[in-house]
């Protein structure tokens, strides 16, 4: 079938290839991940001076961490002298410096080169010279975004802007004050799907009334197909008898004051592209990375964020918790169970999208203008 022939109302999705050939994955790590700004921890993870984490961004070992005067750096995690991976934990502290474990070169938390045995013997090496290579680094939200672009895109643009194409301004988002809320609950969860999936996936709403029954239940509206990220501005509004956003509909926690009264009683999701979902709600965000690892596994961490005063008082936020952790798994079953059909001779063209799942299709376009390629005629 050819994306001619189709019905106005369904249209051509991106074929099954997309979705196991290594050798797109491949091209998606180099001109995806490795170019454009990819969150990698929450800023709270890297507490102190020279608390760190190393995160794979596309290929790449990224060793992130904070620097005496509180500023976060990122680096390649490459010792320059013969190419050891400098740390191998994924999370961890030093006091004052790396050093790589094969030859002992030694690096402040600045990146610069302090120490090798018969350093000083070797007085034409530059200490910056031959330091760490670092790599663009922001913070928002609260949280670590690294770009390994040579010539980074606008920060502004591509990440914040994904949140003004969504709500229509970067004010609604902050009246929830992301930065500083705290971490509640993390799960980290593995994923046997191709990352593209789970972002469709998130991006509608077909399959709610299906696999979703409490979600259903909280946001009646999304019993119709309609995700709440098809129209600008618009948020999924809390059935009449829902008290929070909570698994059986009961009262949630502490309200976040800045959250607006329009806002109140609503569900917003965003989606930042490569790898960030965002959901925003009265007494919570939580906020999912994605760290695609194969072309058929996907690393999804998610946190639940509330006021710290919430945290701190060991209030019980199991409720709130479990139902999105729900709509996690119900969701990654669903893909981990369209993985093995993406193999099947019968997809190798693709598949369809009704007229509600639409605006994914804007998204597999953005995934072919990445990659210079195009959906076959």
């Amino acid at each position: 079938m050819t994306s001619t022939s189709l019905p106005d109302s369904l249209i051509a999705t991106l074929p099954g290839s997309a979705y196991t050939d290594p050798g797109i994955f491949a091209q998606e790590q180099e001109r995806i991940f490795e170019t454009m700004w990819f969150c990698v921890a929450r800023s709270s993870d890297l507490a102190r001076p020279g608390a760190f984490r190393t995160v794979d961004v596309g290929r790449e070992s990224i060793l992130v961490t904070r620097a005496r005067d509180n500023s976060v750096r990122a680096y390649f995690n490459v010792c320059r002298h013969r190419g050891a991976k400098l740390c191998t934990e994924e999370t961890g502290e030093v006091k004052r410096a790396f050093q790589c474990p094969y030859h002992a070169w030694t690096y402040d938390l600045n990146g610069k080169l302090v120490a090798a045995p018969n350093l000083t013997k070797m007085p034409d090496v530059g200490r910056t010279e031959y330091g760490l290579v670092g790599v663009a680094v922001r913070e928002w939200l609260g949280y670590v975004w690294v770009c390994l672009a040579e010539n980074p895109p606008s920060f502004e643009e591509d990440v914040m802007g994904a949140v003004v194409e969504r709500l229509g301004d970067t004010e609604s988002i902050e009246r929830y004050d992301v930065e500083n809320l705290s971490v509640g609950r993390r799960i980290v969860y593995d994923v046997k799907a191709n990352w593209k999936l789970i972002i469709e996936n998130f991006m509608e709403c077909y399959h709610c009334a299906t696999i979703h029954p409490e979600l259903t239940e909280v946001l009646p509206e999304f019993a119709d197909g309609y995700a709440a990220q098809y129209y600008v501005g618009h948020g999924a509004e809390f059935g009449a008898d829902i008290q929070g956003f909570t698994v059986d509909g009961s009262e949630g926690l502490d309200r976040i004051p800045g959250v607006s009264e329009e806002q109140d009683r609503r569900y917003y999701a965003i989606t930042v592209k490569p790898q960030v979902f965002i959901n925003l709600v009265p007494d919570h965000v939580i906020f999912h990375r994605m760290y695609p690892v194969a072309v058929d596994r996907t690393i999804v961490e998610c946190d639940w964020l509330y006021l710290p005063h919430v945290v701190e008082s060991g209030k019980d936020v199991g409720r709130s918790v479990e139902l999105f952790d729900r709509v996690n798994r119900q969701d990654f079953d669903a893909c981990e169970r369209t993985q093995p059909g993406m193999s099947s001779r019968l997809y190798a063209k693709g598949g369809v999208l009704v007229p509600s799942e639409h605006h994914i299709g804007a998204f597999h376009d953005w995934v072919n203008e990445r990659l210079g390629t195009r959906n076959p005629e």
